[in-house]
């Protein structure tokens, strides 16, 4: 600990001095001019527990040293003593308006004194104490929330390793999908925190396929109708698989997996939702999943030329895309014409890395 005493009489700074000397663990540095001290205290803060400062002094007197010192925001919370003779409470209530924690009368009793310094010493050692242990628990909360995000980005890549195992096309569309929706969602100024939200939550959009029968899910040609009323249900598949979790993260992804179909003219599935009526992040999913689902190869098409599946866009902006979502995906036409060329040439992103599956 360390007390900073400010007094110009040389015989009561040596006499406070060796009081404060005298507590064990306590060291003391002393000034004779308050201007010299006044910067001094402020630029060592964090080396000081406590400062005994006189009213009687050449400016600043002890009111002045007081306020000044407080102006700092920084300095509001170190103890400071005020040494008086005068008995006018003026004074006194001056000092507390501007922050003065105590006060002693001169001539200075040494009793009293150590009293005094020992009690705001202590108090102002357990206050830093507390305000530790909250640092100490707010970064432990901190890294608790970093553990659990984490956590919750496993369980995506478990579940979406699940619906790749249904359909062996899935992995890299999911990895392209994903990055188209952080695209849209970036250039429609959503915040950082909901761009990775949702880039995060998108692959597990159709992870409702696993509960869809293979020779519908694999079948290589169109469906009949019966056999896409059975595949409409993975919409509601995927709500049922991701519902119920108390992470925002996965609930975001069970509104997208149950959305993601609809349309904004309400021509969509499995609700039939009217333009913002739909959630705004299965309105940017049903755009990047179209869209890639447009330009990469599949087992019963080629992929369409990106000029063919831009118009696609454009020309169903407002009957099934929200044109603000198709302005987005346009304003990140640079960045997506980079995605586009991997695949032209039979590249692509690296998928996430996914745990193994623990032994059984």
């Amino acid at each position: 600990m360390r007390v900073a005493i400010i007094d110009d009489s040389e015989s009561s700074l040596s006499f406070m001095a060796g009081l404060v000397k005298s507590i064990p663990d306590c060291d003391v540095v002393t000034f004779r001019q308050s201007a010299v001290a006044l910067p001094w205290c402020i630029n060592n803060d964090n080396d000081i527990d406590l400062i005994v400062v006189d009213y009687c002094m050449p400016a600043p007197d002890g009111l002045h040293f007081i306020e000044a010192f407080r102006d700092h925001q920084a300095k509001s919370e170190i103890p400071i003593i005020m040494v008086t003779s005068s008995e006018v409470r003026d004074v006194r209530y001056m000092a507390l308006q501007l922050g003065a924690t105590d006060f002693l009368n001169k001539p200075v009793d040494a009793v009293e004194f150590l009293a005094r310094v020992r009690n705001v010493l202590g108090a102002y050692q357990a206050h830093k104490a507390l305000g530790d242990q909250s640092q100490w628990l707010a970064a432990e909360v901190r890294r608790a929330t970093r553990q659990l995000v984490e956590r919750e980005r496993e369980a995506i890549l478990f579940l979406a390793r699940a619906a790749e195992h249904r359909d062996p096309e899935t992995g890299s569309h999911l990895v392209r999908m994903a990055r188209y929706s952080r695209l849209i969602a970036e250039r429609l100024g959503l915040s950082s925190a909901e761009v990775e939200f949702i880039f995060t939550a998108a692959p597990l959009h159709d992870v409702g396929k696993v509960g869809i029968p293979d020779m519908i899910l694999l079948k290589p040609g169109p469906l009949d109708e019966d056999e896409l009323q059975v595949m409409k249900r993975h919409s509601r598949y995927g709500r049922e698989i991701l519902d119920g979790s108390t992470s925002p993260l996965l609930q975001l992804a069970a509104e997208i997996a149950h959305c993601h179909h609809e349309r904004v003219d309400g021509t969509g599935y499995p609700r039939g939702l009217r333009g913002n009526d739909i959630p705004l992040a299965g309105r940017i999913v049903a755009l990047a999943d179209v869209f890639d689902a447009l330009t990469s190869p599949r087992p019963y098409k080629a992929a369409w030329p990106p000029e063919r599946a831009w118009d696609y866009v454009n020309d169903n902006r407002g009957r099934h895309f929200d044109p603000s979502c198709v302005d987005a995906l346009f304003a990140a036409a640079e960045d997506i014409g980079q995605i586009l060329d991997l695949i032209a040439v039979g590249l692509d992103f690296p998928r996430p890395t996914i745990p193994p599956l623990p032994p059984k």
